[in-house]
């Protein structure tokens, strides 16, 4: 990256002297082996991995959007294969109940008889819970997720119950499909840090693909992270820091995208009808940050800001009618406001 890109004042995070940098420095080429590693298993998917992981060093969640069959269940097993994380898995249905996802209170009776009421853990109990079309569940089911998202915890007979940690959703969609399916609040999808679109692979990994997945043997991914490197690691891309420049690019980018904002364009103000938050600012800036550790950078650059604008953003924007009828799209209106901004 070009040294212009940053700002000589550290706005936000604070290294903690050689230790940190050594730590940096001793994490750059473990990632880039955990990138490889996903991706030797999860082919022609190289930009989805990165976000993943960009948002798994974040500590946030990610909502993926492909058609069926693009390896969006292999890419969250192989993830937390690599990453030593316990995962489980949600299928979501018509009906399935809140309970089923956060666990149930059941009468339990002990040898000398006595009776009390235990709880049992649902699947959400996971370190990486993969939430498979989580838009095929009723409205009253979906937000079972939304306290587990926000506040990393369980409240059940009116006690509450921590989450393990680390704790992180990958929840799936399908973006063709309409038929029988929920739509999520734009509350929920708020809770996404990320919003990841998978495309179909080139030839040459689809090629590679094919060779690999219809032998008699599968590759299995090594471990190479545990949780507690993992803390770390996310710990760590707090403390990374921010120029002001990059600080000054986020704010500007997220509040041209509102239209009732003072520096909102024409453009905006005529397609858009709401705009992102404070949280969507929030997301962005340390999702840059761990994109730059994720490249053995010790600070985010323009570059950072530019790549995640759109899974920052897309899913936190909403257009008019007039402006979806004209053929508007929330992703170009990013790329056009982040090439004027940035």
């Amino acid at each position: 990256m070009s040294e212009q890109h940053y700002s000589t004042g550290a706005s936000a995070g604070t290294l903690r002297g050689e230790a940190d940098v050594a730590e940096a420095d001793r994490l750059a080429p473990v990632l880039r082996d955990v990138h490889t590693a996903i991706g030797s298993i999860v082919l022609g998917q190289d930009r989805v991995i990165e976000q993943v992981l960009v948002t798994i060093l974040s500590g946030g969640h990610a909502l993926l959007m492909g058609a069926p069959g693009l390896g969006k269940t292999l890419l969250v097993n192989t993830a937390s294969r690599v990453l030593g994380l316990d995962a489980t898995r949600i299928q979501f249905t018509p009906d399935l109940m809140p309970s089923d996802i956060t666990g149930a209170e059941i009468l339990d009776q002990d040898v000398n008889g006595q009776r009390a009421f235990r709880f049992l853990p649902g699947p959400i109990f996971g370190q990486l819970v993969l939430a498979d079309e989580i838009n095929r569940a009723s409205p009253r089911t979906q937000s079972a997720l939304l306290q587990a998202m926000a506040e990393h915890r369980v409240t059940q007979g009116g006690k509450d119950y921590i989450l393990p940690s680390p704790f992180h959703v990958l929840a799936t969609q399908n973006p063709i499909e309409q038929e029988g399916t929920y739509p999520l609040p734009e509350a929920q999808l708020d809770r996404f840090m990320l919003r990841i679109p998978l495309d179909f692979p080139n030839r040459d990994a689809e090629r590679q693909m094919l060779l690999q997945t219809t032998g008699a043997t599968t590759a299995q991914a090594p471990t190479l992270l545990n949780a507690e490197s993992l803390l770390a690691a996310q710990a760590l891309v707090r403390r990374l820091p921010v120029g002001d420049k990059i600080v000054d690019a986020i704010l500007s980018l997220t509040r041209a995208l509102r239209p009732e904002d003072p520096s909102a364009s024409s453009e905006v103000r005529d397609a858009v009808s709401f705009g992102p938050g404070p949280r969507a600012a929030q997301a962005l800036m340390i999702a840059t940050r761990a994109r730059a550790l994720l490249n053995g950078r010790l600070a985010p650059s323009l570059d950072d800001v530019i790549a995640l604008a759109e899974p920052v953003l897309s899913h936190r924007i909403g257009l008019g009618f007039g402006a979806r009828a004209s053929g508007v799209t929330v992703e170009a209106l990013i790329r056009a406001q982040a090439q004027t901004i940035l």
